[in-house]
């Protein structure tokens, strides 16, 4: 299959497999990611997928929602199955401190949403999924030696824009 005959036959989808991942994932660009890797999934995999596909569209959504559903469970933290009696238990909390945190964890969310493209990628693959750097080695196709520099050089920039905005507040 050729990129024309792969255009056609997959691409007039597009906009039903976003809504589908924006349904599951919950913001646009999570959404636009994961149909990222869904046409990415059926490129590198189109001369083995059968030519007769009864319903391309819902083989693309059915696609589209599995390849969702798994990034949420992988991003989804451990259960903790420790008794009741040994879970700690915050007896008081303090409003300002927890507004705080919030604000500043909206803060790094919006630096990391100004990242360019393949930053982005990296960074939340490896620091907010947990993903191992063979995964993200497999799906950027970055070297591993690659992916750390541009760790290291997206976290510093992180770092430093929100040192920026935190000592701009405190003046």
């Amino acid at each position: 299959m050729d990129a024309n005959d792969f255009k056609r036959r997959f691409l007039p989808y597009h906009q039903k497999l976003y809504r589908t991942a924006f349904r599951l994932m919950g913001n646009a660009q999570d959404a636009e990611d994961m149909v990222q890797e869904v046409y990415l999934k059926l490129w590198k995999k189109r001369e083995e997928l059968p030519p007769d596909i009864g319903n391309t569209e819902a083989y693309c959504v059915t696609l589209t929602k599995n390849l969702c559903l798994d990034a949420l469970r992988a991003s989804r933290p451990e259960e903790d199955n420790r008794p009741p009696e040994e879970l700690s238990i915050a007896h008081e909390s303090d409003p300002l401190r927890e507004m705080t945190a919030k604000d500043e964890a909206n803060q790094v969310k919006r630096i990391i949403g100004g990242l360019p493209r393949q930053q982005r990628q990296v960074i939340v693959m490896r620091d907010v999924n947990e993903c191992s750097m063979e995964e993200i080695e497999e799906v950027t196709g970055l070297s591993p030696g690659n992916i750390r520099v541009l760790l290291s050089r997206t976290r510093k920039k992180i770092r430093e824009q929100f040192n920026a905005i935190r000592n701009y507040e405190c003046r």
